[in-house]
C-alpha cells in the first residue's frame, strides 16, 4: 500500500525544527503575538454525518470498543495532519477525513475484526512510527489502526 508517509515525516521534522527555534531566546513581542496563551488539550469529540447513526454507533462499539456516548480514551500521541486535496491516502476522493485509532496490539485487533468478517489490510511495511492497518466502517469511512513503535 502506497501512501504519503513522507508528508508525516517531513511534518515531524518541521515541528522539531520549529520547537528548536522556539527554544532560542525570541523577541518578547514575537512571543506575545505568536504564542497562544491557552492551548487545546486534545480532541473532545469526532462528529460526522451518517445515513444510520444508531446502527453505525453500534458497529463502532461492537467492533472497536468505542462507546459513542462518552468514550474514555487512553492518553497518547495524536497526529493532527492536514493533507493535500488530491491525496489518495484516504482512498476515495470523496472522503474528506480519516480517523486513526491507536491500538495496543495490531495483530490482536486485526484478528478480532477478521473474526467478525471485517476486511482489514495490514500494511506490510514497518515504519519508524510503528505498524498500520486499514479498514472501512459499514458506510465506507476510512479507518486506520496504528500500533505505536516500541521505544528503542
Amino acid at each position: 500500500m502506497l501512501f504519503d508517509r513522507r508528508t508525516v515525516i517531513i511534518g515531524a521534522a518541521t515541528l522539531a525544527a520549529v520547537r528548536t527555534a522556539e527554544s532560542a531566546t525570541p523577541n518578547t513581542f514575537e512571543v506575545q503575538m505568536n504564542t497562544p496563551t491557552e492551548r487545546v488539550l486534545g480532541i473532545g469529540g469526532l462528529f460526522f454525518r451518517s445515513r444510520d447513526p444508531k446502527k453505525l454507533a453500534q458497529w463502532y462499539e461492537l467492533n472497536l470498543g468505542i462507546d459513542h456516548r462518552v468514550w474514555q480514551q487512553d492518553a497518547g500521541k495524536t497526529a493532527f495532519t492536514p493533507f493535500a486535496m488530491d491525496t489518495d491516502y484516504f482512498g476515495s476522493k470523496q472522503q474528506a477525513w480519516m480517523v486513526n485509532f491507536r491500538v495496543r496490539s495490531l495483530d490482536a485487533m486485526v484478528a478480532q475484526l477478521q473474526k467478525s468478517n471485517i476486511e482489514v489490510k495490514v500494511d506490510p511495511e514497518k515504519s519508524p512510527y510503528g505498524r498500520f492497518a486499514r479498514l472501512h466502517d459499514p458506510e465506507g469511512n476510512p479507518i486506520e489502526l496504528w500500533e505505536q513503535a516500541s521505544p528503542a
